[in-house]
C-alpha cells in the first residue's frame, strides 16, 4: 500500500503544478491513495467548488484542509456534500463539514484525519484527545490511518508523531509551507514528517508576493497580501505501508521545482 500526499495548494500556481505533476507522480508511484491539502487552493486562502472538482479530477481522491478553511465563503455551500473533504476535527461541535472520513480503494479502506495545532494558532478543542476520540472509531474498521496535523510549531508537531506512534500510518505536518528535512519511521512504525510543504509559488514568501510581505515587515502597516506570480514549485511525500500492519515501511520527500526538476 502506497499514500501519495501533496502539500499546501496555493492559489492558481499550487493548481498548474497539481494539473501538470500530479498526474506524473501517480504513475510513477503508482500510489494507492493519493491525497492533496487544498486549504489555500483559491487565491490563497481557502477553497471553491470548482477548484475541489478539479484536484479531484487531477487524481486527489481526498482532500485536507487547515485554519483556512473558511476563508472562501463558498464553501459553506458544499463542504457537507464531499465526502472526500476533510477540515480540522478539533473545531467545535456543530461545525460545518467532518473532520474525518473513510476512504475505500479496491478492497482497502483508509482513515483519513485533519487536525489543528493550538500552539500560535486559534485555540480549538484539544487534538491530541481529539485524536484518540477519531482513532478509537477507525481502528474497528482500518488500519490504514493517515493524519495530516495542520500546525505552527515543529514541538507541537512532534508531540503529535510521538503521541500516535504504532496507532496510526502517518503523521504528516502541514501549514507552516516550507517543506521539512526530519522525515523517519518512528520506533512504533509511524511515518512522521514535520511539514509536507507548499505547492505554489517558488519565489515568493510562504507563497506571498515578497513585495508586500517586505512591505509589512519594513512598516508594520496592514498590508493586502497577493499570490506571488511566477516560478512554481510541489512539494510531497510518499508513505508506504505493510498490508498487514498498516504501519510504514518507506517515507520519501517529493520537491519539483527549478532546481530539483522531475524525472520520470
Amino acid at each position: 500500500m502506497r499514500i501519495l500526499f501533496i502539500g499546501d495548494v496555493v492559489g492558481s500556481p499550487g493548481r498548474n503544478m497539481v494539473e501538470t505533476y500530479l498526474p506524473k507522480l501517480r504513475s510513477k508511484f503508482q500510489p494507492t491513495l493519493t491525497i492533496v491539502n487544498g486549504e489555500n487552493a483559491a487565491h490563497g486562502r481557502g477553497i471553491n467548488e470548482k477548484i475541489t472538482r478539479n484536484l479531484k479530477q487531477w487524481g486527489a481522491q481526498a482532500i485536507t484542509m487547515g485554519n483556512h478553511t473558511w476563508d472562501n465563503k463558498e464553501i459553506f455551500d458544499f463542504i457537507d456534500d464531499v465526502p472526500q473533504m476533510v477540515r480540522p476535527a478539533n473545531f467545535p461541535e456543530g461545525t460545518p463539514g467532518k473532520g474525518y472520513t473513510i476512504v475505500k480503494i479496491n478492497d482497502a479502506e483508509f482513515g483519513i484525519v485533519n487536525l489543528q495545532g493550538r500552539t500560535f494558532m486559534p485555540p480549538l478543542d484539544c487534538p491530541f484527545r481529539k485524536a484518540d476520540e477519531i482513532i478509537s472509531e477507525l481502528k474497528k474498521r482500518t488500519s490504514y490511518i493517515f493524519v495530516d496535523f495542520h500546525a505552527e510549531a515543529t514541538s507541537e508537531k512532534q508531540a503529535m508523531g510521538w503521541y500516535l506512534d504504532g496507532q496510526v500510518s502517518a503523521v504528516v505536518g502541514t501549514h507552516t509551507h516550507v517543506q521539512t528535512a526530519d522525515e523517519r519511521i518512528l520506533p512504533g512504525g509511524t511515518a512522521f514528517l514535520s511539514d509536507v510543504g507548499m505547492t505554489g509559488p517558488y519565489d515568493g514568501i510562504l507563497g506571498m508576493s515578497k513585495k508586500a510581505v517586505l512591505n509589512k515587515f519594513l512598516t508594520n502597516l496592514p498590508v493586502r497580501f497577493e499570490v506571488e506570480q511566477g516560478r512554481e514549485q510541489l512539494s510531497g511525500v510518499v508513505i508506504d505501508l505493510d498490508k498487514s500492519t498498516g504501519l510504514a515501511t518507506k517515507i520519501q520527500r517529493i520537491q519539483i521545482n527549478d532546481d530539483r526538476p522531475f524525472f520520470d
